[in-house]
């Protein structure tokens, strides 16, 4: 195992940034009411795999594997701890957004996320208000 550069650690959080930037700024194209191709806005969700195993290597990035981005995720090394916990932070977030405001990846938002699409119900009963109920 290869040990990583602190001038490559300290690359990742650009590097996400360029990923980020990539992804909020993704569309695809579609066919409109008038038959014609338009393209229209259609932010990407980032992950982690996408951004280690295919965006860093197709922009010639050095890269390292998913399973060393989550145990750097807990270790003693505050450089690549931080680091890690901030770009995790970051993707998470605009998922979510993604997620909460396009309704898209529910399935990614259910499992990685850890969201629900149950609505918690809270059930008020009504006390008597002079301790007794005269209902009865």
């Amino acid at each position: 195992m290869n040990a990583k550069s602190k001038e490559f650690i300290e690359s990742l959080p650009e590097n996400a940034w360029e990923f980020i930037n990539e992804c909020l700024g993704n569309t695809k194209q579609k066919l409109s009411n008038s038959g014609k191709i338009v393209s229209i806005e259609d932010r990407k969700i980032p992950t982690i795999g996408y951004f280690l195993r295919i965006w860093l290597p197709l922009k010639n990035k050095e890269t390292f594997h998913r399973a060393t981005w989550y145990r750097w995720l807990s270790s003693d090394d505050n450089i690549k701890c931080d680091t890690i916990k901030e770009i995790d932070a970051l993707f998470n977030e605009l998922a979510t957004d993604i997620v909460a405001n396009e309704g898209k990846g529910i399935f990614y938002a259910k499992n990685k996320l850890g969201m629900s699409d149950k609505m918690e119900q809270t059930v008020n009963v009504e006390q008597p208000m002079f301790g007794k109920d005269v209902n009865k």
